[in-house]
């Protein structure tokens, strides 16, 4: 909800600071003429600015404070209490163990991971490139298994399912001479 409010109020500010140099541009350029007729309109002026100035103060203020303070809850992880105390494992290593377990397999040759968290557990997508020697629903059940079962026992956390999508077969860098 802060998030969706600062981004309100951002938007708020940079279109009253658009709207504000433009007005300014045109007035010092002498394209649009400041002409006050009396006291009372003068003072009515005045009030509008220093309520404006105000805003767009506190405003800046705000957003100056959102850009210095540290976000915790940026940096995704998955927390787990013990009776120890609490441990929080970030999702990051969870992408990293993946790709070391899914690296394992034979024939396997490039490996990439996206991890979801959902309440059933985590959701591993995996994305590989083969070298075409092997089965690939053999090599994707491999690469499904030893995913699963790493990742379970190194962090505990349930795998609920993994995803592999073999997007293409690697085509070989040795390159066989001929003799003539």
């Amino acid at each position: 909800m802060a998030k969706i409010l600062d981004r309100f109020l951002l938007f708020i500010y940079s279109l009253s600071i658009g709207i504000l140099s433009v007005i300014t541009i045109l007035l010092v350029t002498g394209v649009v003429p400041l002409r006050i007729e009396n006291s009372s309109d003068e003072r009515l002026a005045f009030i509008i600015t220093v309520s404006v100035a105000a805003v767009l103060f506190l405003l800046s203020v705000r957003f100056f404070y959102i850009s210095i303070r540290r976000d915790r809850a940026s940096l995704p992880s998955i927390d787990q209490r013990t009776e120890f105390g609490d441990i929080q494992i970030s999702v990051e290593t969870i992408e990293n163990l993946s790709l070391k377990a899914a690296s394992r397999v034979r024939g396997v040759k490039d490996v990439k991971t996206r991890i979801k968290i959902s309440e059933s557990g985590l959701h591993i997508t995996i994305r590989a490139l083969v070298d075409g020697e092997s089965s690939i629903p053999t090599l994707t059940e491999e690469v499904q298994r030893q995913v699963h079962d790493h990742i379970e026992e190194i962090t505990g956390i349930p795998v609920s399912f993994v995803s592999v999508y073999i997007a293409n077969v690697v085509q070989s860098s040795t390159v066989k001479s001929r003799v003539e």
